[in-house]
């Protein structure tokens, strides 16, 4: 809880807590998160994307880890356990095992991903996507709001992107990840219990949709000559929700709109707004995006609208591996709590490191549900019950 409490206090926000990819922030942290895992044993460094990766060798060197960790970027005004409660606990087992001089049959690697959360540059999983070996190079063209590209940001960080392919994890390194994690929601707590093993993480698709019509004098235009193409956008925005609303397994979120030129005489001209449409079911999140589609193309035509609608990102629905959920449920059994399995709404590191490994998720309680948020909230005892079954995971791995 302590060094949940000294991460949080790198943060470009004054009294809250932001703290974006690539930032002099994350740094700050990722150095913290370095000197902890050292602390307990283990080697240490900073890859080419930016995330932090601690390695503790098992009963002999090169042998095949199992993964753990989180993310180490927040959103903005967050809370301070998304993602840094996942790091800090798994270097708390590593600092245990190595206290007691215990070596496993297996090595561990704890990462701190550097990007979960996509803030700064509008496209996630970053560090967990480089790690696969699924990230494309055309990615690091992308830009954040200052312009500056990713590939410029990581050689500012003094990072060099040409060797992001060397960090790929092979399929036969990587034994199965496993991440703690803040539930996010409500359930835990509606059950009252202080942990949960997570059965799948949603899918998600992101668009950016951008409407151009035409600026004019706000004192001078007749409403039936305008092009107001932030009208048009309101309309699209309750469309994305109409959608949503369809079904009880989808939900979706506009969650950035910006209207230029933003002036309060001037009727904005463009406008340029993204959603995000999830579900655990990817023929629904499909169906629901066709219809985000069609939706809007109704409502720009009738409106005499310009419209683009770019895709940002998708990932289809991920799976937990049901043999690990089988160890984490033994795991919470011994703890002498019941195991109870739920899915997960929110995107997680996992999603990306799927695509090498199986994955397992263990859910903490949050109080009332809330995260990314500063009133993100958990107890010390949960927390300890949430290291402990990790730490009876790892000790128990069987692969």
């Amino acid at each position: 809880m302590q060094r949940c409490d000294a991460l949080a206090r790198h943060s470009e926000l004054p009294g809250g807590l932001t703290r974006v990819f690539l930032s002099p922030e994350s740094r700050a942290a990722g150095e913290a998160v370095l000197g902890w895992m050292r602390e307990a044993g283990m080697q240490a460094r900073l890859d080419a994307i930016g995330n932090v990766v601690g390695r503790y060798e098992g009963a002999r060197a090169g042998l095949p880890c199992l993964m753990l960790g989180s993310h180490l970027d927040t959103v903005r005004d967050a809370g301070r356990y998304d993602g840094m409660l996942g790091v800090v606990s798994a270097i708390e087992c590593v600092h245990v095992l190595n206290t007691a001089g215990r070596r496993l049959p297996f090595s561990v690697e704890v990462v701190g991903f550097g990007d979960e959360e996509g803030v700064r540059f509008g496209t996630t999983l970053l560090g967990s996507r480089a790690l696969a070996g699924t990230l494309d190079p055309k990615v690091l063209e992308t830009r954040d709001a200052a312009g500056k590209s990713i590939a410029e940001a990581l050689r500012d960080f003094g990072l060099d992107p040409c060797f992001i392919p060397d960090i790929k994890k092979q399929a036969h390194e990587v034994l199965a990840y496993a991440e703690l994690h803040i539930e996010q929601g409500p359930v835990l707590e509606a059950e009252r219990l202080p942990v949960g093993v997570v059965s799948a993480i949603n899918g998600f698709t992101r668009l950016r949709v951008t409407l151009r019509g035409e600026a004019g004098h706000a004192g001078t235009v007749p409403m039936h000559l305008r092009r107001d193409a932030l009208a048009a956008a309101a309309e699209c925005v309750l469309a994305v929700e109409k959608i949503s609303k369809a079904h009880r397994e989808l939900v979706g979120t506009v969650g950035r709109i910006e209207a230029r030129p933003g002036a309060i005489n001037v009727i904005p001209g463009e406008v340029q707004f993204t959603v995000d449409v999830r579900s655990p079911e990817d023929h629904l999140r499909r169906r629901a995006s066709a219809s985000v589609h069609d939706e809007v193309k109704r409502i720009c035509k009738d409106r005499n609208i310009e419209l683009r609608i770019e895709p940002l990102q998708e990932f289809g629905s991920s799976a937990c591996a049901p043999w690990l959920m089988a160890q984490l449920e033994r795991a919470v059994e011994a703890q002498g709590v019941r195991a109870l399995r739920l899915p997960s709404g929110a995107g997680h590191d996992g999603m990306a490191i799927k695509q090498i490994a199986d994955i397992a998720m263990l859910f903490v309680r949050c109080k009332g549900g809330i995260s990314h948020h500063p009133a993100e909230s958990i107890t010390e005892e949960d927390a300890r019950v949430g290291a402990a079954v990790l730490f009876d995971f790892i000790s128990n791995f069987k692969s």
